[in-house]
């Protein structure tokens, strides 16, 4: 699924209206409908007021009619229009449809604003994707008063003052919705973490914008989609061995982090690899043998820490088709040795690598260490690893910046995790993740993150199919797990467990 800009966005608008064709008023109409339904569903009960604020514009006209389908169906609303400027030309043959209806207030001044009850529903459409400046005046009063109210705000399209390509600052006035139903294709507000306060729960309702111009349009951003994970899925042959799967290398643990190689490489064995090996320390032997017996273990010269690997044996780099490294891994002198000559080896042979956790970190305390990492490698960082490897971003805009500046620079793709994780890659696209939920912040899921995604790399999947698809099932796998565990009690482990059951839903 593609995201639009705020003008493309007009655009598709544009092209639909112009090839279906269709009159503008009527796929105002359509759109209406369809946020009226999805509301409708979600509260079928009468007995709550509503009050729909509209501002004069075409997201106004959307409030108008979404407030005559409402009526229609007996709900109590109540309809204000902010200003007493004609409106735009929809916004007006809306105004007319509903008549002389008593229940359509015109509000010039911030007195005749109405009291808002604490059970009331309040449905903002007073400004769309289209703005691009502050609100001021009686609007940014109207937002206040909506605001500082206990009632259910859900927003028409896009909260009113939110913008859908920048970021607001901390003092604009911006409606604070709890749910925001938006019009085909989320924004790209909507992904980034320090709108989650202004949208709520947000949810696309399709409105069947002209299909020619949604696939031909160009963009930067992506979201994931089921359907499109589904493709990606490669199916397995039948006449196959271990050997078709990939060898794959984990270096990771440490003393008193063993639980980050065990959690990585549980979930590397229950994505699909053929044949894995682990290479921890001396103090983690037992506990690997043990712990995953499908893994086959090496042993560091080092009692607690990684140092390096041995130049020749079964541990040679030359014997893996891909190598993870960095959970639980530790910061020590001899590590951050041990890392820099495998990164060297590995661009030298061109070998694929997943980095995360102590890896990143030691390549962000050593920056000329980003420049050995072989192309086409996975990063795996959380936003605070991501800006010891670059800088501190101004915002999440800037941040989106900075990362597809970052994966181009060092032909990297890199998974900036979080609620939407961003993929970002060497082209400077970027994609963000539908899949997922709080109940995965805790610890080890990174590690779970690292060992799939280095599964994947084995099983020969292009980086960015490896990216996403990874991304996708570990997300999927912790909603899985909620739905039986809850989010506050999931664990890491959980997500492993809940694999299978995620690559069972791409078949």
């Amino acid at each position: 699924m593609k995201i639009l800009t705020a003008s493309q966005t007009r655009q598709a608008d544009a092209a639909t209206i112009q090839r279906e064709p269709i009159a503008s008023i009527d796929l105002m109409e359509r759109a209406s409908r369809q946020f009226t339904q999805r509301f409708v569903q979600q509260f079928p009960e009468h007995n709550c007021p509503i009050y729909i604020f509209c501002g004069l514009g075409n997201n106004g006209g959307d409030g108008l009619a979404i407030a005559r389908m409402l009526l229609a169906q007996q709900y109590d609303v109540s309809i204000f229009i902010i200003g007493s400027k004609t409106g735009s030309d929809d916004f007006e043959t809306n105004l007319k449809r509903l008549a002389e209806h008593p229940s359509v207030h015109r509000i010039t001044d911030e007195s005749q604003l109405p009291e808002l009850p604490n059970l009331s529903i309040v449905i903002d459409a007073m400004f769309g994707s289209g703005l691009n400046r502050a609100l001021e005046g009686l609007y940014a009063k109207t937002v206040k008063v909506i605001n500082k109210n206990g009632c259910t705000v859900v927003a028409v399209d896009i909260p009113s003052g939110l913008y859908a390509d920048s970021s607001v600052n901390e003092d604009d006035s911006v409606i604070r919705a709890d749910f925001t139903y938006t019009f085909q294709l989320p924004k790209l507000a909507f992904l980034l973490p320090q709108s989650e306060i202004y949208v709520g729960s947000w949810a696309a309702v399709d409105i069947r914008l002209d299909t020619k111009f949604l696939q031909e349009v160009e963009t930067q951003y992506h979201y994931l989609t089921h359907d499109w994970m589904k493709e990606l899925r490669r199916e397995r042959k039948g006449h196959s061995h271990k050997g078709d799967y990939g060898k794959t290398l984990l270096i990771s643990g440490s003393y008193g982090k063993m639980g980050a190689a065990v959690l990585c490489s549980r979930a590397c064995a229950r994505s699909g690899v053929g044949l894995l090996t682990v290479h921890v320390p001396r103090c983690g032997y037992e506990i690997m043998q043990i712990s995953v017996p499908e893994a086959m273990t090496t042993i560091d010269q080092h009692e607690k820490h990684f140092s390096s690997l041995p130049q020749e044996g079964t541990t040679s780099l030359e014997n893996y088709d891909v190598i993870g490294i960095g959970p639980g891994l530790g910061t020590e002198e001899e590590t951050a040795q041990g890392l820099e000559a495998i990164l060297k080896t590995a661009n030298d042979r061109a070998k694929r690598m997943v980095l995360d956790a102590d890896a990143l970190n030691i390549c962000g305390k050593n920056r000329e260490l980003l420049e050995l990492i072989p192309e086409n490698s996975i990063l795996t960082p959380h936003p605070k690893e991501f800006e010891r490897l670059t800088e501190k971003a101004r915002d999440d805009f800037h941040r989106l910046d900075v990362l597809r500046e970052f994966c181009q620079k060092y032909h990297v793709y890199t998974t900036l995790k979080g609620s939407h994780t961003a993929i970002g890659t060497p082209e400077g696209s970027v994609y963000f993740n539908s899949s997922g939920n709080p109940g995965m912040a805790t610890g080890g899921s990174g590690d779970v993150l690292t060992g799939i995604l280095t599964a994947l790399i084995a099983q020969k999947y292009d980086s960015l199919s490896a990216a996403l698809l990874g991304v996708y099932l570990h997300g999927l796998a912790g909603d899985l797990a909620k739905e039986k565990l809850s989010q506050e009690s999931l664990i890491a482990s959980d997500i492993i467990s809940h694999l299978s059951a995620a690559f069972v839903s791409l078949y």
